[in-house]
């Protein structure tokens, strides 16, 4: 499951292919409450056809008439601005007085599309250049740590996989976290040492490595936009990635268990050469309360803890929280 920038990606490469018009229009500055944030896509098809999102459905309608409603597709990038005055906020619904900045720019050339989406399909990370007084384009590797500015006459777009998460286990649950991770702009890596879970994998784009998982923890040199998510039920396998991911900077760090589980889990922990601090980054047991009994709600619930923290939102204003789920695995 790609993430929704590549979708859009996607979509403008096969509209040019077919022939289509394509108006690509970036969110390059928000302030107030707007709803999508600095970076995110829409294209628009000359027929008035939209995929991806730059207000959550706010100013799409005005941006599908006003390409439809040009004679000729502009030659070079464009401002267009939403939501300056508190009258033009309420007239488009942008919510509490928001305002967004967007570049508006025809696609002619696709050469830079392919090469994101090539870069995308090997998890590097792309920087899109865009020179709004020429419509020059260039293509740059780029790390996580560049973000997506604009100075008022060139943009920078950061495109890729912006941040990695590792999920011990191949099993059902593992799936379904793989996939809509992906669509949350991360590169997975599965790791599974055992040869009867691994026999069968198949998400797409999500790397399975064979290694243990204390060696593959310290292979990918974890860093800040890292997490770290444990779900083979077995000791033997998550302890040892744990062991060496609770030292690492990464943002978040782990395990499925009952509470009970959880707490002989620490305590085997302290076994070890870990810091009580270190050991108290430990999420467990992993995910947000919201009822989860099967494999895909269980998946959508750790992605909503790891969201929140990755966000820095306060785990302690999600109602319920502590419980977390699958209380009911063996003990």
């Amino acid at each position: 499951m790609d993430s929704v920038d590549l979708n859009v990606l996607k979509s403008v490469l096969a509209w040019r292919q077919a022939g289509h018009t394509v108006n690509l229009v970036t969110v390059v500055e928000t302030w107030g409450s707007a709803p999508r944030p600095p970076g995110a896509l829409l294209a628009i098809r000359g027929d008035g056809q939209i995929v991806g999102s730059v207000s959550g459905g706010c100013v799409e309608d005005d941006l599908i008439e006003r390409c439809r409603n040009a004679p000729l597709l502009a030659t070079r990038p464009e401002i267009v601005s939403y939501g300056v005055t508190t009258e033009e906020a309420a007239r488009f619904g942008l919510p509490c007085g928001g305002a967004l900045k967007l570049v508006q720019e025809p696609v002619t050339d696709t050469a830079w599309v392919e090469d994101i989406l090539a870069r995308a399909a090997r998890h590097e990370l792309a920087m899109r250049t865009i020179d709004l007084d020429t419509g020059a384009v260039s293509i740059t590797g780029a790390s996580r740590a560049d973000k997506t500015a604009f100075d008022g006459n060139t943009l920078k777009v950061i495109y890729g996989p912006l941040w990695r998460m590792l999920i011990i286990g191949a099993g059902q649950l593992s799936r379904y976290l793989a996939e809509m991770a992906q669509a949350l702009d991360y590169q997975v890596i599965v790791c599974d040492p055992r040869e009867e879970y691994r026999a069968d994998w198949n998400v797409p784009n999500a790397e399975l490595v064979t290694g243990m998982p204390d060696d593959v923890v310290l292979q990918l040199n974890l860093d800040a936009h890292c997490a770290v998510v444990a779900v083979t039920h077995d000791p033997k396998l998550d302890d040892m990635a744990l062991l060496e991911a609770l030292k690492s900077p990464a943002f978040y760090i782990g395990a499925l268990g009952s509470r009970v589980n959880t707490a002989k889990r620490k305590l085997r922990l302290k076994e070890f050469d870990l810091s009580d601090a270190e050991i108290e980054r430990l999420h467990g047991p992993i995910g947000l309360r919201i009822g989860s009994r099967t494999p895909p709600e269980i998946a959508i619930s750790i992605l909503a803890e790891v969201t929140a923290v990755k966000n820095r939102f306060p785990l302690d204003r999600v109602s319920d929280k502590a419980a977390g789920n699958f209380e009911a695995c063996a003990t």
